[in-house]
């Protein structure tokens, strides 16, 4: 039986933000391999001139309604149009049977409202870092309260790595929990058929201070000092300028060399061209960029942070503190050949068996049915 899943999110891509929570659209998507899925989403925009505009497209044969709302300076007022946006939203769409919400913010009291007001059971996929125990004092007292009183009413918290579950768990909430993975789209990700010629480190991201993406361009310019056989390439949705000052000031654009926003396509083409790929964040959950990497057949320099010890070993990668002399002793050492990885087509299996399409689908699937029957 398929069964009617509604997808809401604190986080989804959109028209302001195209790459934000674009995870949680690889669930849904996931999900629709077996279940009728349709997506709801509701975003403040300042620049709006009407109080709510829909946007209704099927996206990758997901339906996905988007509402946004004339956002204000007023945080009260956009929560509560945001609500609006959500309610006015479901009225235009198919009863659900199960909602799945995403991400334990205010905006998915809407999962609760929905389940006292037409009994539609919900569960919530987690895949915040600030939930991680070295945040969870930046969290206000109304984000702990809120994020409790959603939890307790979901028939199921699904953290997307063991980590952050054993985190979550410390937060005394009363619900089940269960961990499922981020997903990968192993056919787009396939295993490159050859080593590249050229070494070239990779690193993408969206470039925040948490990414580091500065120390990494630094111990690039170190490692060339001893040895000039490589190339960094760094890129992603963030500000390049400013990385691009650094490397002119470092007299570095010969062999680091950056790029902006990527297509899904672009990404797997450059993760297979590569030769390492380089995370050194200060916090993760399950990154999908590793798992992509990963599925590339591109073995990995990670950062020994939240779930990345669950998916790079060292077949798959090197774990390193953080420490930029770590850093720079495992690119040194992957450079010179120091260290043997399994063949690429293990890397891709690896992800295959644990976090391809129809994996994460049926562990979905079994939730949903265990809830519903």
């Amino acid at each position: 039986m398929r069964y009617k899943i509604l997808f809401i999110s604190s986080w989804f891509p959109n028209k302001l933000e195209p790459t934000s929570g674009n995870f949680v659209q690889r669930h849904a998507e996931a999900v629709s391999l077996l279940h009728d899925v349709e997506v709801l989403h509701a975003i403040g925009d300042s620049s709006q001139q009407i109080n709510y505009l829909f946007d209704d497209q099927v996206i990758n044969g997901v339906r996905t309604l988007i509402i946004y709302y004339k956002n204000t300076k007023i945080p009260f007022l956009n929560f509560l149009r945001r609500m609006k946006a959500y309610q006015r939203g479901f009225k235009h769409l198919e009863k659900p049977d199960l909602i799945h919400a995403n991400v334990l913010q205010n905006s998915m009291l809407f999962a609760v409202y929905l389940k006292k007001i037409f009994k539609i059971p919900f569960l919530v996929t987690e895949h915040w870092s600030g939930f991680l125990g070295i945040n969870r004092q930046k969290l206000s007292n109304n984000e702990r309260l809120i994020a409790k009183l959603i939890a307790n009413n979901a028939s199921f918290v699904l953290p997307v790595s063991k980590y952050l579950r054993d985190d979550l768990m410390k937060m005394n909430w009363k619900t089940n929990f269960r961990v499922v993975g981020n997903v990968v789209d192993i056919k787009l990700f396939q295993v490159k058929s050859s080593i590249p010629e050229n070494f070239i480190f990779l690193h993408i991201s969206n470039l925040v201070p948490v990414k580091n993406p500065d120390k990494i361009i630094l111990a690039a310019v170190k490692l060339r000092q001893i040895n000039q056989n490589f190339e960094l390439h760094i890129g992603g949705d963030g500000n390049i300028e400013k990385l691009n000052h650094l490397i002119d000031e470092n007299n570095a654009s010969s062999f680091i060399k950056t790029f902006s926003m990527l297509t899904l396509n672009e990404v797997a083409t450059k993760m297979r061209n590569s030769t390492c790929f380089i995370l050194f964040s200060d916090y993760e959950n399950l990154p999908c960029v590793l798992l992509e990497t990963l599925s590339s057949g591109t073995p990995a320099i990670a950062a020994r942070v939240g779930g990345i010890p669950e998916i790079v070993n060292k077949d798959r990668g090197v774990l390193i503190d953080n420490s930029e002399e770590e850093l720079y002793q495992a690119m040194k050492k992957v450079l010179l050949n120091q260290v043997i990885f399994k063949k690429p087509e293990l890397l891709h299996e690896f992800v295959e068996k644990h976090f391809s399409i129809e994996v994460i689908a049926r562990k979905f699937d079994e939730i949903y049915r265990e809830i519903l029957q």
